[in-house]
């Protein structure tokens, strides 16, 4: 079925909108300053209480966006994730921008951006100056103890429910089966969501033949920005530190944990402006802070240019790569945001994004095992998975809920037993 655009010439009964169509209404009639602070209320939270991998950010995401305020359907979620997975930037946050423009245009997409890392940032500076000040960072594993079976019961749960929108047919299980194969084989993420996408269009042609619309849609376009060598005497300068995060935000794809595969040999051996040490615990902050882990790079811009200067420099470095490392990420959701909608009303694009949205499920899905792995590591994290899972489920308890109460057995844990 294909989305009808929302003009004066279209049917406006609401019997005959599109469940989008319902959503887009309801939020034009609340003014742009309230739309403005629930955005920013909403990704406060999310960006504060969401911990561990980007898919954990996601779930809880899910459940605030589609579920609790309604402002996107499940099928539309799911289709803003989907473009965020074949877009360069952190996959999280740029779906946390989508639904931030969906709400409230422009102004929502900044807002509903800056509200969520923002947490994640004031965490990795924190962090920051008191590496530089102790040399050393505080115990944080007993945390995880408790914390990663709660992740993985949100996860789980997330799972679940995004299966049931982008599932719709046995068809799409042999798709489902070769995606998982893939990943187990080492296929790259990028390659199974766009091949995937593909395999759609194919099914879509044998069953349908071509579309009557043969001219290929805006949306299907790639957006590679250039990447250009501006680093100068690779001192670890303001201009410097912005420029190569500028750089590597532009290239980053698919989890933030790519990030570090990214940056390693540049920080540490080319420009040696971190340790090898200090760097394995930029990436250990980015397990530890709420918000995206992506926000690492505030504590290795921090360190990389005040370790030799002052808190002020160390300030200036830590903003300088923040902004270096996300600002590509605005730029490519908003140059893409308006035409993620009309995807849907082109019969081959529409084929392309079902084939992501099955892939999308499947990899947040292997995810889920790794961080079963991790986390389930004895009877009783097992226990307090299957627990968590129960609660989302059945008790409906909110996701931020479990979160704050993993942290305070971990803090018990850790400062009292």
């Amino acid at each position: 079925m294909t989305e009808k655009e929302l003009t004066p010439e279209s049917v406006t009964t609401p019997g005959d909108q599109t469940p989008e169509e319902n959503a887009l209404e309801k939020a034009s009639e609340i003014p742009l300053r309230k739309r403005l602070l629930d955005l920013m209320l909403v990704n406060l939270k999310i960006g504060s209480t969401s911990f561990g991998a980007p898919t954990a950010h996601v779930a809880m995401m899910e459940r605030e966006y589609v579920h609790k305020h309604k402002w996107v359907t499940p099928q539309h979620f799911l289709d803003l994730l989907s473009a965020a997975n074949i877009i360069p930037g952190p996959n999280a946050s740029e779906t946390c921008y989508h639904v931030g423009y969906v709400h409230a245009g422009y102004p929502g997409l900044l807002v509903a951006g800056i509200s969520f890392i923002l947490p994640a940032i004031i965490s990795a500076l924190i962090l920051a100056w008191v590496y530089m000040r102790y040399g050393a960072l505080p115990e944080m594993v007993g945390l995880f103890y408790f914390l990663n079976p709660l992740v993985l019961a949100i996860v789980l749960d997330s799972t679940f429910r995004l299966a049931k929108s982008s599932y719709t047919n046995w068809k799409q299980i042999p798709l489902f089966i070769a995606i998982i194969v893939a990943k187990i084989l080492g296929v790259d993420e990028v390659v199974i969501l766009l091949g995937a996408g593909l395999v759609m269009i194919v099914v879509h042609f044998i069953q349908n033949g071509f579309p009557k619309n043969k001219k290929t849609p805006p949306s299907m376009m790639l957006f590679v920005l250039p990447v250009v060598e501006l680093i100068e005497k690779y001192l670890p300068t303001v201009k410097n530190i912005f420029l190569y995060f500028l750089r590597t935000g532009t290239v980053l794809f698919g989890s933030s944990m790519v990030l570090f595969g990214l940056i390693q040999d540049d920080i540490v051996n080319r420009f040696g402006w971190l340790s090898m040490q200090q760097l394995t615990d930029a990436i250990a902050i980015g397990q530890i802070t709420p918000g995206p882990v992506l926000a690492s790079s505030t504590y290795v811009g921090f360190l990389a240019s005040g370790l030799n200067g002052t808190f002020l420099d160390g300030l200036k470095g830590g903003l300088a790569a923040t902004a270096g490392v996300f600002l590509p990420s605005f730029v490519i959701v908003a140059v893409t945001a308006p035409i993620v909608k009309k995807m849907r009303e082109s019969e081959l694009a529409s084929a392309f994004l079902s084939g992501v949205n099955v892939a999308t499920v499947a990899l947040i899905l292997m995810v889920s095992v790794t961080l079963a792995q991790n986390g389930v590591v004895d009877i009783w994290t097992a226990l307090l998975a299957l627990g968590g899972l129960a609660a989302l489920i059945f008790l409906k308890v909110p996701p931020w809920v479990l979160v704050l109460s993993g942290l305070a057995m971990g803090a018990l844990r850790i400062f009292v037993f």
